[in-house]
């Protein structure tokens, strides 16, 4: 019962916010249109962007939309943050790392363009202002990793870009890396501090099963495009276990090819998950989509009454933006609608 008065008005609202769910028929409307400024125009007139894109009449760059799709994110957060009560607060501080991770991938992006300028994060100087110990105005202004590493002091972040700073000269890949390591290991610490022993099931089952995946496609990649040694490919992975036992990852990692690798995953937990939609040798990115949406799909009907639906919300309103930007990408380059269709699904 208890649970229950707690989650009552948060659900009702969430539910509200989910009703404005871009639709699969919207999305198939959406990808048959001729131009950029076309899917502007119809993103206007649905109930979750329409205010955020009125007024804009030009065809956007991509960067341009997804600020755009972001502050909706924020919105969203916002909305959920003044409805919310103190326990289900304490979800949403952990999950806000999540919007600071993004803008700080942004603006090390910046730094590797040819000629890097101020980029642009007035949009998010509120938001960020009332959350955040991040000062937008600092990093918008930096043009290197080591000005970057400057800006972040006094932050959780600061010790992740000075340690890069101070090994051997590190790339894009590497600080991405490390911020999503931060970001996991974060939540596996605070997970057991803040949340009831019901709501640890949930944070376990959907970021574990999150961490094993990414841990699968690092691994995969590392031996395809990079044909790394095994011990280099250890020190890439996240250092936390969920389904997949040690013996997996030690098996997968020291694998001698890419066919021994995926019949070495067929016996894993996860190998074993595949759908009819899954080739005997899965697409791992698509494995990766389906497994974490059936999961976060279960955890939130399972458990109506909890963290669950805070944690599904964002996790489904992320894949929608991501096919908008998909979609309206495919209607940039001249993709045909079929093919927009079927490859936004995917992401």
């Amino acid at each position: 019962m208890g649970n229950l008065l707690s989650y009552s008005g948060i659900a009702t609202k969430l539910r509200a916010m989910k009703s404005k769910f871009i639709s699969e028929r919207q999305f198939q409307d959406m990808a048959s249109l001729s131009s950029v400024g076309e899917a502007l125009e119809f993103l206007k007139n649905t109930a979750a962007y329409g205010q955020i894109f009125s007024g804009i009449d030009a065809e956007l760059h991509r960067s341009d939309i997804e600020k755009l799709l972001s502050r909706s994110q924020h919105q969203d957060f916002e909305k959920l943050y003044h409805f919310a009560n103190l326990s289900q607060r304490k979800f949403l501080n952990l999950y806000f790392t999540n919007f600071e991770i993004s803008i700080l991938k942004k603006c090390l992006r910046n730094t590797l363009e040819d000629n890097p300028a101020n980029l642009d994060l007035s949009m998010f100087q509120e938001f960020f202002r009332l959350h955040s110990k991040l000062d937008l105005e600092k990093l918008s202004s930096a043009s290197t990793f080591s000005q970057l590493t400057m800006a972040l002091e006094g932050t959780p972040y600061h010790g992740v870009f000075k340690e890069l700073e101070q090994n051997e000269p590190a790339g894009l890949f590497d600080y991405e890396m490390q911020l999503d390591l931060f970001h996991f290991r974060m939540i596996w610490k605070q997970k057991n501090k803040l949340f009831t022993r019901e709501e640890q099931k949930t944070i376990t089952q959907c970021f574990g099963s999150q961490m094993d995946m990414l841990n699968l496609q690092w691994i995969y990649r590392s031996k395809k495009y990079y044909h790394m040694e095994p011990a280099t490919i250890y020190s890439l992975l996240i250092p936390v276990r969920y389904k997949l036992k040690q013996e997996d990852i030690r098996q997968l990692v020291e694998s001698g090819s890419i066919e021994e690798f995926f019949n070495l995953l067929s016996f894993t937990y996860y190998g074993k998950m595949r759908t009819e939609e899954i080739s005997e040798r899965p697409n791992l990115e698509l494995l990766y989509e389906k497994v974490l949406s059936r999961i976060y799909s279960v955890t939130s009907q399972k458990n109506p009454y909890s963290i669950a639906i805070l944690n599904s919300y964002f996790y489904f309103k992320n894949v929608e933006i991501h096919r908008i930007i998909t979609t309206i990408e495919g209607i940039r380059y001249g993709v045909n609608t079929s093919d927009i269709i079927s490859y936004s699904m995917k992401n």
